[in-house]
């Protein structure tokens, strides 16, 4: 029989969301579906330090309290009378902590690589404070020197020069403060739009000194992941009835759509089926990567909610769009802030859409971090960002225990795209792909994002199963330490959490693999104590990678 999807009647799946607060599965022959896998016992038992799912109305009461109290909050740790704060996001503990993250303005502008989490107990007393800049903001002068036009010319020619795109245009700087590195300067922002070598949409951010014009920042915003592909069998996905017919859209899940690009690169159009039985589990059917991306979109969006009380990917219960069938032989996907969607090609010769699980949560998992830590997609950080991409593609795949693709610790496993059968990254060894790092050295800020993400997974994996030969899902895993040291996992449930808590909490756009270091030790302690053994397991993790 050859795979397909199918759904329960719409009429029926409102009654289930109701009563399960998610869309059921029925009928599956390989046992997976996109549904919620809420274990109660776990969130029984889970740490006092662990976020809360919040309801929408929860949660838009803590931001509108938040934004009402920002002149006081920036009073109260000692920002500058020009300073003002701009709420972004919010996470409640159980224990009642608060962490709300904020955007800067000084003088109006915006500060970039001014952001911070400013972390209130129950009694709402200040605990502490991450900012992604101890400098303290402030310019001499807020006008600027060069003008708005010379400033585009000169980053459309830095995109050129980079070979960051084929074609671009740039948009209007606008005036900034640059405060991720240095002393914080007046400058302009370009954001240099075109299309990349490779086919891929290219948001190119310069940022130039303004008054010197000296480049003092570069970062590609189209975040993409190399080299993933599909298939999960049987499975259940979200759609909707309208009239007559079914769309693609997933009413549980914040209504996230699914488009057809149909070999373009933009627009789309949204899935409709007469019978709600979508696909055949051969990719001439176009219908087929549409399922596997849907499929995927819905495993991820239960992941984050029943693990980390995350209802969507800003926390607001708003779904985003997944987009398939981008150009021609293209292989790759990406996700954009700008759409809020997640973008998949087809693969060479068309024939192998980059739909698998993992990409999907990959990309997925870019718009959570551009929602929280926002680590900038450039030098550690960007590697960190990145990886952060892989650690919850691996999780959501082992959550989802897909019998036709069971979680394992390896990146684009289903996919020759190697032409030898191998994987595109392997967590427990990432240098086994040929590029990518397995530890920490000085030169790690000017590698490939892709690569110095290695060493964030390489972590990922000590802590979550240690070092040494491991059997997992009938995959063979050997993982070394620089030191030679041997390090004992904790299990990746615990990893997983202790990487959301640094991720949502304490982790800013400029945090690097030392920052890193630090602020997931003081997750664990937050989660497990002070002292413990999950503690203990980052730092020696962390040394394991030689990040001390």
């Amino acid at each position: 029989m050859s795979p397909y999807i199918s759904r329960k009647r719409s009429t029926l799946a409102i009654a289930t969301a109701v009563a399960a607060g998610a869309l059921l599965a029925a009928g599956l022959t390989t046992g997976a579906s996109a549904q919620p896998d809420t274990d109660r016992a776990a969130t029984a038992k889970a740490p006092a330090a662990s976020p809360m799912q919040l309801s929408a109305s929860v949660r838009s009461g803590l931001l509108k309290d938040a934004e009402a109290g920002t002149a006081a909050t920036a009073g109260r740790i000692g920002l500058g009378a020009k300073e003002k704060l701009v709420v972004k996001d919010v996470v409640k503990d159980r224990d009642g902590t608060t962490h709300t993250r904020y955007e800067r303005t000084y003088d109006g502008l915006p500060v970039l690589g001014g952001d911070l989490v400013v972390h209130t107990a129950k009694n709402g007393a200040v605990k502490g404070v991450s900012k992604a800049t101890k400098a303290s903001v402030k310019v001499a002068s807020t006008e600027a020197k060069l003008a708005p036009k010379s400033v585009a010319k000169s980053a459309e020619s830095t995109a050129a020069r980079s070979g960051e795109t084929e074609k671009a245009d740039a948009n209007a700087p606008r005036k900034v403060i640059w405060a991720a590195t240095g002393k914080p300067v007046l400058a302009y922002e370009t954001v240099v739009t075109g299309v990349q070598k490779d086919g891929t949409p290219s948001e190119l951010h310069v940022v130039t000194d303004a008054a010197s014009g000296k480049k003092l920042f570069q970062y590609q915003a189209v975040e993409n992941g190399k080299g993933h592909s599909q298939y999960s069998g049987d499975v259940t996905v979200g759609s909707t009835k309208s009239g007559s017919t079914y769309q693609l859209t997933d009413g549980g899940r914040g209504k996230h759509k699914t488009y057809d690009l149909a070999h373009g690169s933009s627009g789309g159009k949204l899935y409709t089926d007469a019978d709600d039985v979508w696909g055949t589990g051969k990719p001439t059917n176009t219908q087929t990567a549409a399922v596997d991306a849907a499929y995927g979109a819905g495993l991820t969006w239960d992941y984050y909610k029943n693990v980390h009380g995350r209802s969507g990917i800003k926390g607001d219960g708003k779904g985003a769009s997944s987009r398939v069938h981008y150009g021609n032989n293209y292989v790759n996907a990406f996700w954009q802030d700008s759409c809020f969607c997640m973008t998949y090609g087809d693969g060479e010769g068309n024939a192998k859409p980059l739909t698998s699980i993992d990409v999907a949560a990959h990309e997925m998992t870019h718009g959570v971090t551009s929602a929280t830590g926002n680590m900038e997609y450039s030098g550690e950080s960007g590697g960190l960002n990145e990886a952060t991409s892989d650690i919850f593609a691996a999780a959501v795949e082992f959550k989802a225990n897909n019998a036709k693709d069971k979680g394992d610790y390896l990146i684009g496993e289903k996919i020759d795209i190697n032409g030898d059968g191998s994987p595109l990254r392997h967590m427990d060894k990432p240098s086994k792909d040929g590029s990518s790092l397995d530890y920490w050295d000085a030169n790690a800020g000017n590698v490939d994002v892709h690569y110095s993400s290695g060493i964030a997974n390489h972590f990922f994996y000590l802590l979550a199963e240690g070092s040494g030969k491991k059997t997992i899902n009938g995959v063979t895993y050997d993982s070394p330490t620089k030191d030679g040291s041997k390090v004992t996992g904790i299990g990746r449930e615990k990893a997983e959490k202790i990487w959301f808590k640094a991720l949502s909490t304490y982790f800013t756009s400029t945090t690097n693999y030392a920052q890193a270091r630090k602020d997931t030790v003081k997750a664990a302690a937050d989660l497990y104590g002070a002292g413990s053994a999950e503690q203990k397991a980052v730092a020696a993790a962390w040394t394991g990678v030689n990040v001390k």
